[in-house]
């Protein structure tokens, strides 16, 4: 069984037992449950797909915050070519790791 779950703009693929890496959740520190509404996928075996329409209705994941730190950093680089100037900035995104305890399916 896994689902297709919406979450800060990505989606991801959720199976009960595996982590997930997202983007940081507001309000939310490690050992927190996390439940995840915007299920846009639901399949529970080869045959048995319900695709949603955008979302499943009364569909949800529910997770568990393992983790919270900073991901690689991105630097991003503006050059202006004849100019004589460029731009050179970095960023760490905040992630979180959270493992899918149970993915609910009406």
């Amino acid at each position: 069984m896994y689902a297709i779950i919406r979450s800060g703009g990505k989606q991801y693929t959720a199976r009960e037992g595996e982590t997930l890496e997202l983007e940081r959740i507001v309000n939310k520190k490690p050992g927190d449950s996390v439940e995840f509404k915007d299920v846009l996928l639901l399949a529970k075996g080869e045959g048995d797909v319900r695709v949603g329409a955008p979302l499943v209705a009364g569909a949800s994941v529910k997770g568990t915050v393992v983790k919270e730190y900073k991901g690689d950093k991105i630097e991003v680089v503006h050059f202006r070519r004849k100019e004589d100037s460029m731009n050179k900035v970095g960023h760490r995104q905040i992630v979180m790791r959270v493992k899918i305890d149970k993915i609910h399916g009406a």
